[in-house]
């Protein structure tokens, strides 16, 4: 049968076809800029009229509306999340919803295993002449899980670029269709001031031509790429990117061709930017989008030579433990792919980790490198896999260091405020006087 025949056969309005949804689902929602707006707000909508009680809602970033997540929806529906954001905080945070911790790269396998899904909610590109759809922004969990998924219900959307990679779904594996021509969720440029300006450019130091690089979202992020133009032959294999790298790209420092693994290809899993960067990705060759059990595999990031990862954290503590999800017992982000990446960049010959965060928070009262973790925070990466550690004050490395020489270390690149204080407890701890 002509695929064409087969689409038209299972399209449906969205409040139609979330009315397959049963109470006591598990609901697994496509990942961030992927997230299918029209289906998750139209579940929302239906949930008096068709009645439902205990949806369970998987998801990692949100970038919808989150109703689903409001006080007058608790009867209908409950939140598991493996990664909090704006959105989802302050619903786990007040015991309405759940956080499971998990590397991402294993979030798959949970959806294969432990947290198996019923309905995959996602959002798709157009099908192409032979009835394949792109999963666009979001391949990551998103594929994997509807691979694994008992029913499929897919928005259709013209604005969801046509990526290229292992990330295409046939119309045949779609049990419900609903068409939407909503735009694709966009993030918006971050704001880079002098302090993301500093961490950046003590990042950049440690990047050489050739490297092959692993970034995530944010201000300093986005400051490192900023004084990277003068390097050359650059890679990305990366969990995610925003806009940019379309800048570096452009200009020739990104170019993929010293890759040894995956060479002249973007290895991504998802991505959130601007419709720039949407526009850029659209059947674009360079771009290979891939499920996040293959990119952020630390066996398969560690094939990559040269591979340099950078990641934030919230806390560092002296020994050299950090906490980069949580603020004592509430819980901030998750684990994301910051130990895949980090323990990735351990097996990559030639390989860095870096963790890069302002010295300071709460406008400078408040210091991020501190004597212990607050009470009740968690360790997300062990001291043991840690290695550089930089803020706007320096650049402090750690790996095979002694407890004190790290400590020594990490009081240097502490905000000048705070020496005082983590100098004390460096000389309780080690029975010496701090130089």
């Amino acid at each position: 049968m002509d695929w064409r025949t087969v689409y038209n056969a299972k399209r449906k309005p969205a409040k139609e076809a979330v009315k397959a949804i049963k109470s006591g689902d598990r609901v697994l929602l496509a990942h961030a800029a992927g997230e299918p707006l029209a289906l998750v707000d139209a579940m929302v909508e239906m949930a008096d009229e068709i009645g439902y009680e205990d949806v369970e809602i998987v998801q990692m970033v949100a970038m919808g509306h989150s109703l689903y997540t409001k006080p007058e929806m608790r009867k209908h529906f409950r939140l598991n999340s493996l990664f909090l954001g704006a959105a989802s905080r302050e619903c786990i945070n007040s015991a309405r919803g759940d956080f499971t911790p998990c590397f991402f790269y294993q979030a798959p396998e949970l959806f294969r295993t432990t947290l198996p899904v019923d309905v995959a909610l996602i959002q798709v590109s157009v099908p192409d002449k032979n009835g394949f759809c792109s999963f666009g922004v979001s391949c990551d969990y998103t594929k994997p899980a509807a691979e694994a998924a008992k029913l499929v219900i897919a928005q259709v959307n013209p604005n969801m670029p046509r990526t290229l990679g292992e990330c295409f779904i046939h119309i045949n594996d779609i049990d419900i269709i609903t068409e939407s021509d909503a735009p694709i969720p966009e993030l918006g440029l971050s704001k880079i001031g002098d302090v993301e300006m500093a961490i950046g450019k003590n990042c950049a130091s440690l990047i050489n031509d050739g490297d092959t690089l692993q970034l995530g979202i944010g201000a300093i992020p986005d400051a490192v790429l900023t004084f990277l133009g003068d390097k050359k032959d650059l890679g990305i294999h990366s969990e995610m990117v925003s806009d940019g790298v379309v800048d570096l790209y452009e200009k020739g420092v990104i170019t993929c061709k010293a890759k040894n693994f995956n060479p002249g290809k973007m290895v991504i899993a998802f991505l959130m930017g601007t419709r720039r960067l949407y526009d850029f990705i659209n059947d674009n060759p360079v771009i290979s989008m891939m499920p996040v059990d293959y990119v952020n595999h630390p066996m398969i990031i560690g094939q990559n030579d040269n591979l340099v990862s950078v990641n934030s954290a919230v806390q560092v503590d002296l020994q050299g433990q950090v906490c980069s999800e949580a603020m004592g017992l509430k819980q901030f982000s998750g684990i994301g792919g910051q130990v895949d990446f980090i323990r990735g960049a351990a097996l990559s010959k030639g390989g860095r980790s870096i963790l890069a965060f302002p010295a300071t928070a709460k406008g400078k009262t408040v210091s991020k490198i501190v004597p212990f973790l607050t009470e009740g925070s968690c360790v997300t990466t062990s001291r043991t896999d840690v290695d550089y550690v930089v803020t706007e004050f320096g650049i402090a490395k750690l790996k095979g260091k002694t407890l004190r020489e790290r400590a020594r270390e990490l009081i240097k690149v502490a905000a000048p405020q705070f020496w005082e204080e983590l100098a004390k407890t460096f000389e309780e701890r080690f029975h010496e006087a701090y130089e």
